[in-house]
């Protein structure tokens, strides 16, 4: 992280003229969109504009509201390591120094408008910088996990057709390994205060780019990230995203669920790779003139998360609900949290009990939201909302969202059924924008005027939501999504396995687990079922992202006699659960 240190000297540049643009084209139109404006768009109530782009119309606002003295003068990112080392950039240095970035990525880079470039990097800095530089240029910023392993970025490489890749020396052995295998990709820029063979250096590109860059003036609807995310079957799709779909269609969301002001301090603790962090992180929080806080912590540690709470003056939190199962073990009533107002948790189902505790040890509520990668947030409890300890809240603005059956029928309150949004005449524009490459997949989506999430769920009649569990074999474990298939595929190449089936199993700190029943070939009958678990975990370790592995294994002589493996774990799945 000695990287770091050398970008503090680049904290005191200031912006010597106006780093907006106008919005529109249209002389009648050009004036700068507000926040109002932007909540306006996404509650349908104003045209989405023709052209859009977050950084230019967006963060080069605040910075100018910094330069009037409009903002107050709190950070735009706060970055600390817990070992002494501190970042702090305002919405102008995120400007200049974004600037410069922009100016790495097409120049020594030479990538151009439209281009893909995957980002694997952890919770740093940079991330950031590359992220809103990617914006700057009109690049699709794709991110992912620093858990992938050889074989997850061999796949995201070739089937995005990725032109470069921005990645940590922790990643770059793996993708040196397979890069002969990826044609398309020209560029490989190393995060790291070391040189790297055959890789460009970001850090040195950067101390010697310039700070004069024109934002392209990207559409509403041109792309702006990709998201790589789990199925049922196949491996994982690439849902993309928008300029506005995420530019904008967070701006409600900030507001309501969040409830940000520009002098709130906001910690999100998602994974990079997840587009969680780009809600919390980014969109929702910059729209809201607030300050991204983030704390490097490779691996979660509840002490470092409580003395971070107590530390800095946090007053908007969102983790996992898995991190608040942690979290009630201790005695809470110890610390003092003196700036935290606000709690939140989504990414996979919250217990009503360890709510109850959080508020009994804290007198904090816990505001729980449920969304997708596709949609965003969909429902959601909203502070002055009565919270229904178990539910995931009401819908949300602009979403019409539903119960219906397999026909596409709007279901009565209390009836079980797959969670849905209603469709007007056009798609709204805060939606993925497709599954690249994979018409079939985005248009099944689509059940009449519905679309339909994949999640199944109850209204009660007073129009809150409660989750009942995947229509897919979709696990949510501490908020991953992770692919039954993918899983099996990994265990399917390890000699003692001749069959699998993976399924969800109830948990009680990850909320459901991977668990994978396994049919052993002869020679391995007999071995030490002990130790080939601790085998076959650590195979698939290796063979996929570490957090997919499966964490119960049961050997079993045979696996249910059905057609296809989603019946079969219907089966397996439904007597792990203690629903048959």
């Amino acid at each position: 992280m000695k990287v770091l240190l050398h970008y503090q000297r680049f904290r005191f540049i200031w912006l010597t003229k106006s780093a907006g643009r106008h919005f529109h084209r249209d002389p009648q139109l050009r004036t700068p969109l507000t926040l109002a404006d932007f909540e306006a768009i996404n509650r349908l109530e104003k045209p989405l504009p023709k052209n859009f782009n977050f950084a230019a119309d967006v963060l080069d606002q605040w910075s100018q509201k910094e330069k009037s003295g409009e903002r107050p003068a709190n950070p735009a990112l706060w970055w600390v390591n817990g070992k002494g080392e501190e970042v702090k950039w305002s919405f102008r240095d995120l400007g200049s120094l974004s600037r410069k970035a922009a100016n790495v990525l097409t120049k020594p880079c030479g990538l151009q408008r439209g281009d893909r470039v995957a980002v694997i990097l952890p919770r740093i800095p940079e991330w950031w910088l590359i992220n809103v530089a990617c914006m700057r240029t009109g690049l699709v910023f794709m991110p992912g996990t620093i858990q992938l392993t050889r074989k997850d970025i061999l796949y995201r490489l070739q089937a995005s057709k990725a032109k470069c890749i921005v990645a940590s020396e922790d990643v770059a052995p793996a993708v040196d390994s397979i890069v002969s295998e990826c044609p398309h990709l020209k560029t490989k820029l190393l995060v790291s205060p070391h040189c790297w063979d055959g890789w460009l250096s970001f850090q040195e590109l950067l101390q010697s780019a310039s700070e004069e860059h024109s934002c392209v003036e990207t559409g509403s609807q041109e792309p702006m990230a990709i998201y790589f995310t789990s199925g049922t079957t196949g491996s994982p799709k690439m849902a993309q995203h928008s300029q506005s779909s995420l530019g904008i269609g967070y701006a409600l969301c900030g507001r309501y669920w969040l409830d940000l002001t520009p002098s709130d301090i906001m910690w999100n603790m998602s994974d990079t790779g997840w587009i969680k962090a780009a809600i919390g992180s980014v969109f929702s929080t910059w729209l809201r003139g607030a300050c991204v806080f983030v704390h490097r912590m490779a691996q979660f540690n509840t002490d470092t998360f409580l003395d971070t709470l107590t530390t800095y003056p946090i007053t908007t939190l969102c983790s996992a609900p898995t991190v608040y199962r942690m979290l009630v073990q201790k005695d809470l009533k110890r610390y003092q949290f003196k700036s935290l107002r606000h709690c939140l948790t989504g990414g996979e189902p919250l217990n009503p009990e360890v709510l109850e505790q959080w508020k009994a040890q804290t007198g904090l509520e816990l505001y729980e939201g449920y969304g997708q990668t596709e949609v965003g947030i969909i429902c959601a409890n909203r502070k002055g909302q009565e919270i229904k300890p178990g539910s995931m809240g009401k819908g949300v603005v602009p979403y019409d969202v539903q119960i219906i059956d397999e026909n596409g029928n709007i279901l009565p309150a209390g009836k079980e059924g797959e969670i849905a949004l209603r469709l007007e005449n056009t798609r709204p524009f805060c939606f993925f924008s497709e599954y690249v490459d994979n018409p079939e997949k985005t248009d099944a989506t689509i059940r009449r005027n519905f679309y339909v999430t994949g999640d199944r769920g109850v209204m009660d009649n007073d129009g809150y939501f409660w989750f009942v569990g995947r229509a897919d074999d979709v696990i949510i474990s501490s908020g991953y999504r992770i692919g039954p298939f993918e899983v099996e595929s990994a265990l399917i190449e390890h000699p003692a396995v001749v069959e699998s089936a993976v399924v969800s199993s109830p948990d009680p700190v990850r909320g459901e687990v991977v668990k994978a029943f396994v049919v052993l070939a002869a020679p391995f009958k007999s071995s030490n079922h002990e130790k080939l678990t601790a085998e076959l975990q650590d195979h698939v370790k290796n063979s996929t992202a570490p957090y997919k592995y499966p964490r119960k294994v049961e050997f079993v002589q045979e696996l249910p006699k059905t057609i296809t493996g989603k019946i079969k774990r219907n089966v397996l799945r439904d007597q792990e659960w203690g629903r048959v």
